[in-house]
């Protein structure tokens, strides 16, 4: 076992312990896959990292993602809150204003022009029709009026989400979580506008996610999916703020931000709330 810097933080979110809690271990070099997702179940948050060397030359370090039960290629506020950590421990990027991480669907660019917002330039998202048959087993067991739902669609970043849009936020936040879990159900993603001139436009909740819980916090690559989804239907004209974990407590805020007709940045905050080492 050697000593290793270890952080816990928030993201997205500009009220500290109201985001989505983030465990990195700063120096995850040498670790076996075992000894890293054993970590990952005994820390029992959504997520925790592990920031290693690059590969090659391409990116400032690489990321590796876990659950409690699982890696996962890619997620959000695992991409903004390590590299959060990363430049509170000195990280040092190639270019200026750009960190460049290096996970499973490849490199992902992080802007960290602005120290108070960094945004991450979202990952590719394959868009298809939702099965029949998931739709119907969702809709059934969440009890949501058809006439209700707006959109639909599968939406694959690394991660897969079946998503609704919902005709208003109030009826995104009448849904009862607690009638889906994994892994009958599978990350099941709700979008619905809230009234115009309110301080967000949109409310997101992310329910049956892999870690377990009934419902995630904040979730940036669900908000990640979704922002490609709306863009690509011509939904996503200007920049947007995302509210998402107001169910179960939390004041999540994330921003959306279109940089040209094919690409979007997931942007939030990050606080850093313990500064540590842990025996790995």
């Amino acid at each position: 076992m050697e000593t290793r810097r270890f952080i816990q933080c928030d993201v997205f979110t500009p009220i500290p312990t109201l985001g989505n809690a983030l465990a990195v271990v700063v120096d995850g070099e040498g670790l076996s896959d075992e000894t890293m997702q054993r970590f990952a179940a005994w820390t029992n948050l959504a997520e925790t990292t592990f920031i290693l060397p690059p590969r090659g030359d391409t990116a400032d370090y690489m990321l590796r993602i876990f659950t409690p039960t699982r890696e996962m290629l890619f997620a959000g506020h695992p991409t903004l809150g390590s590299c959060a950590a990363w430049l509170y421990c000195g990280g040092k990027p190639e270019e200026f204003g750009i960190v460049r991480q290096e996970c499973g669907v490849g490199i992902v660019e992080i802007d960290i022009t602005d120290s108070r917002r960094p945004a991450f330039v979202a990952p590719p998202t394959e868009i298809r029709p939702m099965q029949a048959d998931s739709f119907d087993s969702i809709v059934d067991a969440l009890e949501i009026p058809r006439d209700a739902i707006l959109h639909t669609a599968e939406l694959d970043n690394g991660p897969v989400w079946q998503v609704l849009q919902l005709d208003s936020a109030g009826a995104v936040l009448q849904i009862d979580s607690s009638r889906v879990r994994w892994p009958t159900f599978r990350a099941i993603g709700m979008i619905g506008a809230h009234p115009r001139g309110s301080e967000c436009d949109y409310e997101v909740r992310l329910l049956a996610p892999s870690s377990g819980m009934s419902e995630d916090p904040i979730t940036g690559s669900l908000n990640s999916a979704l922002a490609h989804w709306l863009q690509a239907d011509g939904r996503l004209k200007d920049s947007v703020t995302v509210a998402q974990g107001t169910c179960i407590g939390r004041h999540g805020r994330v921003s959306i931000n279109p940089v040209d007709s094919h690409n979007v940045k997931i942007g939030g905050q990050t606080h850093i709330l313990i500064d540590g080492t842990v025996l790995l």
